[in-house]
């Protein structure tokens, strides 16, 4: 018959009454707290210390900044050219005159002088216009490409035995009777003088791209980077060569340069070493044949014999668009603050990185994974365990500790159980020990891993 007491064997009732247990433990709300665990790799310890220092100068070193300074943008153009025909100055060829951060300077035209009000030929570029009578032609038709509203005459053309519908407007068109001309010779020695002053509020900080000079300074200088770079003022073939262009070519078909200013200044520094930063490029596609070149028409009006008369100018030319911009950095102790306490909260990404190559990539990320990662749980008194008093009564040896308390009381030592009386027990009190086979265990089972003190293919191998 077998012994009855303690059995060192759980039955499969406990076994699943354990398991249970466990199971249990992944669902009931936990707390989770870091553990500290130093792992001995040079190369990992390096990662992790480059991240902390990346970190630190990002957010540390930093400025208070503003982009987008408040600027202002005068122009000036001096220089004379002149084609086959005439003379021509400043006023005539730099549109517009005002002398603001965009202006255009022409470079040829096709003139058509002395139009006046009437009825004559359409262009041969307006689509439908060609004709072979009458009929073709379809009076007060307004074509808005056209040149004039259409009488609904065909008529000959102005040289060669074609035909045009008639319109009335201003005669003759511009393809009839226009005159070419270059004035490009001497544009390439035009100065341009371009006076910017940038201001940036946040900093109250101003500053202006000429030197401060008494002695006739910008009269005699031109622009030079190394020495000249507060004497803004450039030749016209100098930013067209800077763009990169060819200057015959761009005079012929039109085009725009854009000429930028940075202002990038580091206001902890002194004002001088502040300076304003050029640089010249084409802006227009000059490789779209539909919308390469730039051109533009005006028209000058005046009277002959008392009619209404004009002239009309297709003109070519280059235009320059003035761009500012920049940027302006310097330290403010509130955002220093601010991101300082950014970087310490940030700096446990380095933690997190060099646990996710750990757990991932290192050769024996399984044992770092079992020493990183403990399940404790709180013990749990199960209802079928003997009271300490009721032990001793009966002559039974109360439970061992729980495994799970870590620092078991003195008063549960108990002497050896008395002796059993030599009557029989009752058959209630000999089956009752058997629920209490085995030491008591906690819901989850606390690791196993941290009862050796020694590791010899542990951590120090990772």
């Amino acid at each position: 018959m077998p012994a009855r007491g303690y059995q060192r064997g759980a039955p499969p009732a406990r076994k699943q009454k354990e398991a249970d247990a466990d199971a249990l433990c992944l669902f009931i709300p936990a707390i989770q707290t870091p553990k500290v665990i130093v792992v001995k790799n040079r190369r990992l310890g390096v990662v992790y210390r480059a991240v902390q220092l990346f970190i630190l100068l990002y957010f540390v070193c930093y400025q208070d900044s503003e982009t987008g300074p408040e600027s202002s943008v005068i122009t000036k153009v001096k220089g004379i050219t002149y084609s086959e025909r005439k003379v021509w100055d400043v006023e005539e060829y730099v549109k517009p005159p005002e002398g603001g951060s965009v202006f255009s300077i022409i470079t040829r035209i096709e003139v058509t002088p002395s139009q006046t009000l009437g009825t004559c030929p359409e262009s041969m570029r307006v689509s439908n216009a060609s004709c072979d009578t009458d009929e073709d032609c379809v009076a007060g038709q307004l074509d808005m490409l056209g040149n004039g509203l259409r009488t609904g005459r065909c008529v000959p053309y102005y040289q060669g035995s074609a035909k045009t519908c008639e319109v009335s407007g201003w005669c003759p068109v511009e393809d009839g009777a226009s005159v070419s001309q270059f004035l490009g010779k001497m544009a390439p020695n035009f100065t341009i003088l371009i006076k910017n002053s940038i201001h940036y509020p946040k900093f109250q900080f101003s500053k202006g791209n000429i030197e401060h000079r008494k002695d006739g300074y910008l009269k005699r200088c031109t622009f030079d980077e190394a020495s000249d770079l507060y004497c803004p003022i450039f030749k016209l073939g100098f930013i067209v060569e800077q763009a990169g262009e060819n200057f015959t070519e761009l005079a012929h078909t039109g085009g725009v340069i854009g000429v930028i200013i940075n202002w990038d200044c580091d206001l902890d520094l002194s004002a001088s070493k502040c300076n304003p930063k050029y640089s010249f490029r084409r802006l227009d596609p000059k490789h779209v044949p539909a919308s390469s070149g730039y051109n533009f028409r005006f028209a000058k009006y005046y009277k002959v014999n008392g009619s209404a008369t004009r002239t009309l100018i297709k003109a070519y030319g280059i235009r320059i668009d003035v761009i500012v911009h920049g940027q302006a950095g310097k330290f403010s102790l509130i955002p220093t603050i601010i991101n300082l306490a950014t970087a310490l909260t940030s700096i446990g990404v380095g933690s997190f990185l060099c646990d996710w190559i750990l757990l991932t990539f290192m050769n024996k990320n399984k044992v770092y994974s079992h020493k990183k990662f403990d399940k404790v749980c709180t013990p749990r008194h199960s209802s079928g365990s003997w009271p300490v008093p009721l032990a001793l009564v009966l002559g039974q040896a109360p439970p061992p500790p729980h495994p799970c308390s870590a620092d078991p009381s003195p008063s549960l030592a108990v002497p050896p159980p008395w002796p059993r009386p030599a009557s029989a027990p009752s058959e209630q009190m000999a089956d009752t020990p058997q629920q209490n086979e085995g030491p008591e265990l906690c819901a989850c089972e606390p690791s196993r891993q941290d009862s050796t003190l020694t590791d010899p293919r542990g951590l120090a191998q990772l």
